[in-house]
C-alpha cells in the first residue's frame, strides 16, 4: 500500500497510531479504485522517507475502514488530514504537491 515509512491504517488501530501518536501525523484517505489517489501516493511516500521522525504518515482505505472516514466526514479521496495531538489540525481534500502538505504540517 505504501512505502517503508507508511503505516496501514484501519478502523482497529487509528486510536493508537494517529491520535496518541506523539508527533504530527498525515492521514491520506484514499480507495484502491480512485485514480487521483494514485496520483498522490508517491507523493506521500516521499514526503514519509524525507521527515521521518518528525512525522508520521499513513494510509487508510475507505472502503476496508469506514468508521473512520465517516467519523471525519470524508465526502472524496484522495483527502489529507493532518492530526496534532489527537485532534485534526489540518485538511486538504484532492491532488496537491509536496510543499502544500509540507505547509499543511507545518514542519
Amino acid at each position: 500500500m505504501g512505502g517503508a515509512n507508511v503505516l496501514e491504517i484501519n478502523d482497529l488501530n487509528f486510536e493508537t497510531e494517529v491520535l496518541k501518536s506523539s508527533v504530527p501525523f498525515l492521514l491520506d484517505f484514499s480507495a484502491t479504485w480512485c485514480g487521483p489517489c494514485k496520483v498522490l501516493s508517491p507523493i506521500v511516500d516521499k514526503l514519509a522517507d524525507e521527515f521521518t521522525g518528525k512525522v508520521r504518515v499513513g494510509k487508510l482505505d475507505i472502503d476496508e475502514s469506514p468508521g473512520v472516514a465517516t467519523k471525519f466526514s470524508i465526502r472524496g479521496v484522495p483527502t489529507v488530514l493532518i492530526f496534532k495531538g489527537g485532534e485534526e489540525a489540518g485538511r486538504h481534500v484532492g491532488v496537491t504537491n509536496k510543499e502544500t502538505l509540507v505547509k499543511l504540517l507545518g514542519v
